[in-house]
């Protein structure tokens, strides 16, 4: 927790973020992906004036849970805008580690369909008017660390910073 909070200050100051205090808003976005509906969870602080950073948020192997929420709440009072993404499906929650193994496993055994569920989540981040999209970022928690460090997206690739909780 501390590294994450030292690594962010070290962005911000590097990267020249506002760290004034608004009114922090928060959003519940339905989204989709082909059939399968999405629930996602947006945050910023809107006191900052102007584009800002974008960062999206994966979700450790249990999915959508409040802990990915209060994490893109943590990050919007850094001056980011935050969208804690949904990988698994609107409402679909791992009961146990082994719910979760089998849920998580979907996705590591299928590359192209976990793209394409991150890249439906990233799709909103960047539609949204407070976002600077030459300025986005991936972090993710146990599940979603590894997997956006050399992922390209539209001819980029991920900043190498990343956070992890660890598994």
């Amino acid at each position: 927790m501390k590294i994450l909070a030292a690594v962010l200050a070290m962005a911000l100051t590097f990267a020249g973020v506002s760290t004034a205090r608004g009114e922090m808003k928060t959003e519940v976005v339905e989204y989709r992906h082909g059939d399968v509906a999405l629930e996602g969870y947006l945050a910023y602080d809107d006191s900052f004036q102007g584009k800002r950073p974008g960062v999206l948020v994966v979700h450790e192997w249990y999915g959508h849970t409040p802990y990915v929420r209060k994490r893109a709440e943590q990050l919007a009072l850094l001056g980011y805008v935050a969208f804690a993404l949904d990988m698994y499906g609107k409402g679909v929650r791992a009961k146990d580690a082994k719910e979760a193994a089998a849920f998580a496993g979907i996705y590591m055994g299928d590359r192209m369909l976990m793209r394409a569920r991150a890249a439906a989540g990233l799709d909103v981040l960047r539609r949204r008017k407070e976002v600077d999209t030459a300025r986005l970022a991936a972090i993710g928690y146990c599940f979603g660390e590894p997997r956006f460090s050399n992922w390209p997206v539209a001819g980029r690739i991920w900043p190498r910073w990343q956070a992890s909780t660890g598994c």
